[in-house]
């Protein structure tokens, strides 16, 4: 973590005082921070099949959102001022993008989602809105004015294809020079503004809603449920009415149901499945088939790096890497760990034998790379 990105607080005290609480701006977070990549280059992302992208434009006082993938010609026709190109997930495809998420390793991964990529000309942005995860917004080139607000009416204006808020309080105003950083805890009204060309990098943590998780662990735990026997009433009671669902039977399956367990560890096997699962759009590209005595020459003179898709995280003896899990033990786990922490392992990094094998699948599958 560089010295000036939380303004001279350290990690504990940004996140004692400020963390879900309140703002926080820095200026000059990222002394001498430019472009990661250009206009052009974001515009041609955009335009890969694989990239999540968006254009909102603003015209006559109403808003418009476009989906990408886009063709490059959609670029060319864009009105000189009032539209904003967001693309998602910069991190999967640019080292110098995961490389500025490393930044802001005192959070823990299991909270990142992942690094968004803004660019606008004058009068640019997404309208005045709430999120409902916590982002660092990060000056590129140019200024963005940022406008915030605490209110407590989220009322949204209807039939938008956006969330965005009707009733807008202005309580703070800034504007952000290069390497300046404003960090924004959750449900905090606020609204960027392009001064000029901009571009912004949001660093975003997700917070996925209770009911995603219950719903999603629900699904998790369907091949870990054994419940014995059967529906049985040998006190079955005549009805009058056949069509009727009888209260008798209601009680005796909401007592079957009863025997649904789960622990701890069911828990934490979800979590690390479910944080690390790739999104739909995520394709890993299978490299030409390598033979043993290679990989291992290979991971001798080269090391290896986890993919910029690959997601790992690890809890006790359980390693979780895009939505799979392996329990392991000893030397094994230390260096799995060490992989999962910094996301690569050196050149001569001591590999010990029971490694090379899962190393070699994860290369086979695209998740690893020398």
């Amino acid at each position: 973590m560089k010295k000036t990105m939380l303004g001279g607080l350290s990690a504990r005290q940004f996140i004692e005082e400020y963390w879900q609480k309140k703002p926080l701006l820095v200026r000059n977070a990222f002394p001498g921070f430019g472009e990661i990549l250009s206009p052009n280059e974001l515009a041609g992302l955009a335009c890969e099949e694989d990239v999540q992208s968006r254009l909102v434009l603003q015209q006559r006082g109403k808003w418009k959102l476009e989906q990408g993938p886009f063709v490059e010609e959609r670029f060319a026709q864009l009105p000189e001022k009032d539209w904003t190109l967001l693309v998602q997930g910069v991190n999967h495809h640019l080292p110098e993008a995961d490389e500025l998420l490393h930044e802001f390793d005192f959070i823990p991964r299991a909270r990142l989602d992942d690094l968004m990529v803004s660019f606008a000309p004058d009068g640019g942005g997404v309208g005045p809105h709430f999120d409902s995860y916590d982002v660092f917004l990060l000056q590129g080139v140019g200024q963005r004015m940022w406008r915030i607000s605490g209110q407590d009416d989220m009322t949204l204006v209807p039939d938008s294809p956006l969330r965005i808020l009707k009733n807008f309080r202005i309580d703070q105003e800034w504007v952000l020079n290069p390497g300046d950083m404003l960090y924004l805890p959750p449900r905090l009204a606020h609204w960027g503004i392009a001064v000029g060309d901009c571009t912004t990098y949001s660093i975003g943590f997700r917070a996925p809603s209770t009911q995603e998780l219950a719903t999603q662990f629900l699904v998790f735990m369907q091949d870990r449920l054994h419940l014995e026997g059967l529906y049985a009433d040998p006190d079955l009671e005549a009805q009058s009415r056949p069509a009727e669902l009888s209260g008798q039977m209601v009680n005796k399956v909401e007592t079957m149901l009863q025997g649904i367990h789960w622990s701890g560890d069911d828990v934490a096997d979800f979590l690390g499945s479910y944080l690390t699962e790739p999104k739909p759009h995520v394709v890993f590209e299978r490299p030409r088939r390598i033979g043993m005595d290679k990989f291992r020459e290979h991971l001798t003179k080269k090391g290896l790096r986890l993919d910029l898709k690959s997601q790992m995280l690890f809890r006790g003896n359980r390693i979780f890497i895009n939505g799979e899990t392996v329990q392991v033990e000893g030397e094994l786990l230390a260096l799995l760990c060490e992989l999962a922490d910094k996301r690569m392992l050196p050149p001569g990094a001591s590999v010990p034998d029971e490694a090379v094998a899962l190393l070699h699948q994860w290369v086979s599958a695209g998740y690893l790379h020398f």
